[in-house]
């Protein structure tokens, strides 16, 4: 566990005496930056430790070595973190997502390891980072885990199918027409039961060729209908009343428990809730200029927001 600061030999002060501080990570695949700092902004020392369920425990004891420790700054934590909050939070350590790091202060002071956990911790400090982070430990995770593999089955089947009608059409007349008016579940069971005709040249490897696109389309159907399966019992587990929403599905149910997470009470009011899905329109106005953009516009150009007459109201160009 090699040192990333100047060392700082740790204050073994008993729990009554033991002011408060503040950890920030910076977080990679291997290896965890962490940065101790006091609630006055004094930093302490830094180390760096292994990903590992061992790691995480040097981690907490090596950080609460210096102090009371009652939150944490972490950076990915939907990624590279994800475990090490999980971690965090069954140590009773309220964790906030940092995102980004401050850009001029990058400029100012460059970019290290190091560098950018103290500026993690920094940020919980000056609470320019409030942001809570997912738990993803419960049933919105399983909706999380089953949309990721649904959606690469979802596309390789369509892939197969498209595959697999592009070979009838160039095949024999024979293959072609013998298929000819059925229905797609009723044309992928009898390609998949084709059998070997023993006919070299292209005419076999065409017979071959759409046997194991058709099996393979099974497949993924068989894959698919699990993970609807699965997907609307962790909904129910999650929000039961959700899919009784008319107009509202599996597949949307999932997007918007996701997007709220495990611990939905992290999204504290209606404007919280706006901001997270990039709806809520942010101050953009520059001299006689008065207008508001959206927080985080979509791929496609995102509409401006002009104020009307009355105060506190704006209205979509």
């Amino acid at each position: 566990m090699p040192n990333i600061m100047q060392p700082t030999a740790p204050c073994h002060v008993p729990a009554e005496a033991a002011e408060d501080i503040l950890l920030g990570v910076d977080t990679h695949k291997d290896i965890h930056a962490a940065v101790v700092i006091t609630t006055l902004g004094a930093a302490l020392d830094g180390l760096s430790f292994p990903a590992t369920a061992e790691g995480y425990h040097q981690l907490v004891s090596w950080a609460r070595s210096f102090g009371m420790m009652r939150r944490a700054g972490v950076e990915c934590t939907g990624s590279y973190g994800a475990a090490l909050t999980r971690h965090l939070r069954d140590e009773g350590i309220e964790v906030t997502e940092i995102n980004q790091p401050d850009k001029a202060a990058r400029r100012r002071h460059g970019k290290t390891d190091a560098i950018d956990a103290e500026a993690a911790a920094r940020a919980v400090l000056s609470g320019r980072a409030t942001a809570t982070a997912k738990t993803s430990d419960g049933p919105v995770e399983m909706l999380r885990l089953f949309k990721l593999a649904k959606g690469s089955a979802t596309k390789f089947r369509t892939q197969a199918i498209n595959q697999l009608k592009s070979v009838l059409v160039c095949a024999d007349a024979e293959l072609r027409e013998s298929p000819a008016g059925l229905s797609n579940s009723k044309l992928f069971k009898q390609c998949a039961e084709l059998e070997d005709s023993g006919l070299s040249g292209p005419a076999g490897a065409a017979r071959h060729t759409l046997r194991l696109l058709a099996r393979r389309i099974q497949n993924l159907t068989a894959e698919i209908n699990d993970l609807n399966t699965r997907t609307t019992e962790a909904i129910k587990a999650s929000a039961p009343g959700l899919l009784d929403v008319h107009g509202v599905g599996p597949d949307d149910a999932a997007a918007l428990l996701i997007a709220a997470g495990d611990n939905p009470e992290r999204l504290d009011s209606e404007a919280s809730s706006t901001a997270l899905c990039g709806t809520s329109p942010v101050e953009a106005s520059s001299g006689k200029t008065q207008r508001c953009r959206r927080f985080s516009p979509p791929s496609r150009a995102a509409p401006q927001f002009h104020r009307t007459g009355e105060p506190g109201t704006v209205r979509e160009s």
